[in-house]
């Protein structure tokens, strides 16, 4: 009864979901809830049964010695699957309990706390067959047929395969079959064809975002396996797997937490509560799929992978969004104003035909009268209604929505290749409008290739034999510091001769500077001491501690480490090289130190420190925190991290093309600057700090909101900052009207907070690259500005083909309306606009599309969210073509057989294909966007004239060997000159 009244409880706990809860997170809520609930209850109706099973499993003493030698001789592990799930999503302890905690979970999958499994590809498989492997349900890929569908769901082309079916039949009842439909076959054939191209275009993009989300998804985790530390991909984990969990990761599979200090998690993905979670061994020693650490740093051991996790059932419940990007929202309702103003041309021709065809105006091809006023012929009404359709056909840009599909199709294609991979289509489209970029400096603008070249003791630098050189009890104590108060591990090979550091860059860097220059052997230390305490480090303290006892002496010391400045200021004392304490008496011996502080950090160096208390156990017991007053300063170290070659030219790029670059970094002041100016953010080093262009984060956090929306236009570096410091600045920047992107390896706030962020994809945090619209592969602002450029040139693209297409839609439409009404005819076929829309429109959006970002791009203003597609100097050009094809061929169609001394059906193929060459010159015109003159480049581009040639060779094919299908005529070479050099004529008027 008490286990009913308790999951009573949690359920309706669970249920009862806060009303300020956002809708994506009432989801989230929802989904937990269900599966938490339904396996609680299931627990409580087999309460007895899962008892006798739990009695049955033997009690292991937590100092049991795993065999991992043989693997294969044991056919199963000593723990199934449900059990395993049954402990984790309860928080069951009593259970946990029964299989002797943690150590006997730990042993009865066959593994090591220390050393992790084995490995081995047998090992690995048997895991898998046992466990399941780290994969999830997707959701079904759409097949080729479901985006055949999908063409003919397009009003426009069922109505106008209606009439060509009915016409069809009509015709075939009232003629011989023999003599043949053409138009009404020819307007199937032309329909199937575009459909199929937009199906096969569909599908591919579809295929290829499927192929990018793949590629998202593969994350690289470290793990523990045979005794060393090793990165394999999120999909290799399996149960029994002993993970590496830092401050921003994402936990990758469910389990326990094995050791660690200060670990927590926000479950809120799963639960919707934003309260972080503490876990620990005791209390809390459940870790869940899809949580994230904030702080702290734990290892766990995995228990459920895959679709066996809490996560991984919530995500086969969650469909993936498909919601369209701005950019297409933006163009269907330029299509819909289109759309609108076509229906009414439409209905206008239908009413004028219809009133010319039964007032007897119209004549058939024996020129006799149509309608005699008894009988009216079903095969011209229906003529009629096509002929209106087909005023729509052409005027309704239909393949706008498949220009953009292609033209960010290659883009998404050719990001890859230039190193980012874009997540959310709508940033990539919004970079385009960026004004500010926000960037951390380490990883994004150098290496992240830290080592240490200089060490200053006192107020000496220590140069070379620095083991020799110091006394021996303060090496002893350094070398204590640097090895017990690290993340990071140091593991040697069987051989000895190789020594691989692990952890993160500035843990590496002074992991190898003590083990090569000072002799350090870690794991004697470590074997040689008992940590008591840990203080992790954060980005808001920018410190770690730790409290350790010796072993010989039962002495304790509380060792810090982390920016120098921060570290100066708790010390009271400092160590000389001959082993003397110093007292730091006045502020003219600090201050000595801070020049010493200064002079590093302005050689681009970020400095270290080190300092050290011996405290009594009676302050141990008082101390809730470690202590951190009072302390002697053991020394300070400088790390160089280069600047990555070529960031100084992209950096200027970006501000070439207006958009501002902002370095937001945890230096200190000094070595931001030096960085700053070595990169091209700062012009020059000896800016003076009270210009505001170089802050400190606390200054700017204790502005006023008004003083920050005064200064934060001209602040260009913000040091020491920390995520809530980035947050304020997205925000103010934000609020003046900036479109803001975001550079970060480790901030997801700040990533949501911008309208673009970009998560670096070699030294981000899982959590960071979840939480970003782009990631960037290779971690360099190289690629940020080459993102920029491609962002614009899509943009650009998009423009050209809304100036190509409408130049086509309304010639075409003026053309058509004009003919209709005049002459009760239309100069254009159903099936040669069908033709157009094929060959011209698919080719044409080929030919645009693959124009590639090049830097004069970067030249021109960034394009305002709220600008219009349709820019005044694309109105005239768009009009200034439109108005010569339409004066043109109207001419030709009225007086060509007068002038030229053409029978009709001459005639009107010449109509035809003037117009299409005309489209040929116009896609070189529309290409060279907003630009003086084609000339320079056109032969230089091999694509796009192969593009340009093969439509020429089909219109060719179209009109001298199609005449049935197309209903033309052949020319002569003369007519063929004509044609060319009218459609030519309208080259120069776009230049």
């Amino acid at each position: 009864m008490a286990a009913i009244f308790n999951a009573n409880v949690c359920i309706e706990f669970l249920l009862d979901v806060p009303a300020t809860q956002s809708e994506p997170n009432k989801k989230w809520h929802s989904a937990f809830a269900k599966i938490y609930c339904s396996r609680t209850l299931l627990s409580v109706t087999k309460n007895a049964t899962a008892t006798n099973k739990y009695n049955k499993v033997s009690h292991i003493p937590s100092d049991t010695v795993v065999n991992l030698e043989h693997p294969a001789e044991n056919k199963s592990f000593r723990v199934d699957l449900t059990s395993l799930n049954e402990i984790l999503k309860e928080k069951n302890l009593n259970k946990l309990r029964q299989f002797g905690g943690t150590p006997g979970v730990v042993s009865a999958l066959e593994t090591d706390i220390n050393g992790g499994i084995i490995g081995s590809k047998e090992d690995v498989k048997r895991r898998q067959e046992e466990f399941g492997s780290n994969t999830y349900k997707k959701t079904p890929t759409k097949s080729f047929f479901h985006f055949v569908v999908e063409t003919f769901k397009d009003l426009t082309i069922l109505i106008l395969l209606g009439c060509a079916a009915l016409s069809l039949g009509f015709g075939i009842k009232e003629h011989c079959p023999r003599d043949g439909r053409y138009d009404d076959v020819s307007i199937f054939v032309a329909v199937f064809l575009i459909n199929a191209v937009s199906a096969v275009s569909n599908f591919k993009r579809n295929r290829q975002f499927d192929k990018v989300s793949k590629a998202n998804n593969n994350i690289q985790i470290e793990v523990i396996r045979k005794g060393r530390r090793r990165q394999i991909s999120i999909f290799e984990i399996v149960v029994g797997d002993v993970i590496i969990l830092k401050m921003g990761d994402q936990i990758p599979a469910d389990g326990l937490f094995l050791e660690g200090h200060s670990l927590q998690v926000d479950e809120s993905s799963m639960t919707g509560e934003s309260d972080h979670v503490e876990v620990n061994k005791s209390q809390n020693p459940f870790l869940f799929s899809g949580t994230k650490v904030v702080d702290g740093y734990a290892c766990m051991l995995a228990t459920s992978v895959g679709m066996n996790t809490t996560w991984g059932q919530m995500m086969s419940q969650i469909s993936r969004d498909t919601s369209e990007t701005p950019l297409q929202a933006r163009l269907n309702k330029l299509t819909s104003s289109i759309a609108k103003v076509s229906l009414a041309v439409s209905f206008l021709v239908l009413v004028v035909l219809l009133v010319r065809y039964f007032s007897g105006n119209t004549t058939d091809d024996n020129r006799n009268r149509e309608f005699n006023g008894c009988k009216t012929k079903t095969d011209a009404v229906l003529w009629i209604v096509a002929t209106s359709v087909n005023v729509v056909a052409v005027a309704v840009p239909k393949v706008l929505s498949l220009a953009v599909t292609l033209t960010l199709a290659y883009s998404l294609k050719k990001m890859m290749v230039d190193k980012a991979m874009v997540r959310k289509l709508s940033a990539y489209e919004m970079m385009a409008s960026a004004t500010i970029i926000c960037t951390n400096k380490t990883g994004i603008l150098t290496l992240n290739q830290k080592k240490v070249t200089e060490f200053w003791l006192g107020k000496e630098i220590v140069t070379e034999g620095a083991a020799s050189s110091i006394s021996p009890r303060v090496l002893e104590i350094i070398q204590q510091g640097v090895a017990l108060n690290t993340t990071g591990s140091v593991y040697k090979t069987n051989s000895g001769s190789e020594i691989e550091f692990s952890g993160s860059p500035t843990e590496k860097a002074i992991l190898s500077w003590a083990v090569q220059e000072l002799n350090m052997d870690v794991e004697e230390l470590k074997q040689s001491c008992i940590l008591l305490k840990v203080e992790v480090f954060n980005s808001q303290k920018k410190r770690s501690g730790v409290m350790m006892k010796k072993n010989a002496d039962n002495t304790i010391h509380v060792h810090w480490k982390g920016a120098a400045e921060m570290i100066l200021a708790m010390c009271s004392s400092y160590y000389d090289a001959s082993g003397m304490k110093k007292q730091l008496a006045d502020d003219g011996e600090r201050e000595k130190f801070e020049q010493i502080i200064q002079g590093m950090a302005a050689s681009s160096l970020r400095c270290i420190a080190f300092a050290h208390k011996q405290v009594s156990e009676e302050e141990n017991d008082d101390l809730k925190k470690l202590d951190e007053d009072n302390l002697s300063l053991l020394g300070v170290v400088g790390m160089k991290d280069p600047c990555r070659p070529g960031v100084r030219n992209a950096v200027e790029d970006c501000q070439h093309a207006g958009v501002n670059v902002k370095m937001i970094t945890g230096d200190n002041v000094y070595t931001a600057k030096a960085i700053a100016t070595e990169c091209g953010i700062l012009r020059f080093i000896n800016q003076d700090l009270s210009s505001g262009v170089v802050v400190d984060g606390e200054e700017f956090r204790n502005y006023t909101h008004e003083e920050r929306m005064d200064k934060v236009d001209r602040i260009c570096v913000m040091a020491r900052s920390s995520p809530l410091d980035k947050q304020l600045m997205v925000q103010c920047l934000k609020q003046k009207g900036h479109v803001v992107a975001v550079v970060t390896g480790d901030d997801a706030q700040a990533l949501k907070e911008a309208d673009i962020g970009l998560s670096m994809g070699i030294q981000g945090t899982q959590v960071a690259r979840e939480s970003s619209d782009i990631v960037i592969l290779d971690d360099s602002f190289s690629s940020v500005a080459t993102v920029l450029r491609r962002g614009r040139c899509v943009h650009t693209n998009i423009q050209i083909l809304i100036q190509f297409q409408l130049t086509v839609n309304v010639a075409a439409l003026v053309i058509n309306f004009v003919g209709a009404v005049s002459a009760g005819e239309v100069p254009l076929s159903a099936v040669q606009l069908l033709w157009m829309n094929l060959i011209m429109y698919t080719l044409g959006v080929l030919a645009v599309s693959t124009k590639q970002p090049i830097m004069d791009l970067m030249d021109k203003p960034h394009v305002g969210l709220n600008e219009s597609l349709i820019t005044h100097n694309m109105w005239k050009n768009l009009l200034a073509q439109a108005m010569y094809q339409i004066v043109v061929l109207l001419t030709l169609q009225f007086k060509g057989e007068s002038i030229f001394g053409l029978n009709e059906k001459v005639k009107d193929t010449m109509v035809f294909n003037i117009f299409v060459l005309c489209q040929v010159f116009n896609e070189i015109n529309a290409r060279k966007f907003g630009e003086e003159s084609v000339y320079e480049w056109i032969c230089k581009n091999k694509l796009f004239l192969g593009i340009i040639g093969i439509a020429i060779v089909v219109q060719v094919v179209m009109v001298e060997f199609l005449k049935k299908f197309a209903n033309t005529e052949r020319l002569n070479w003369g007519q063929w000159t004509a044609c060319i050099g009218i459609a030519a004529a309208s080259w120069p008027i776009g230049n």
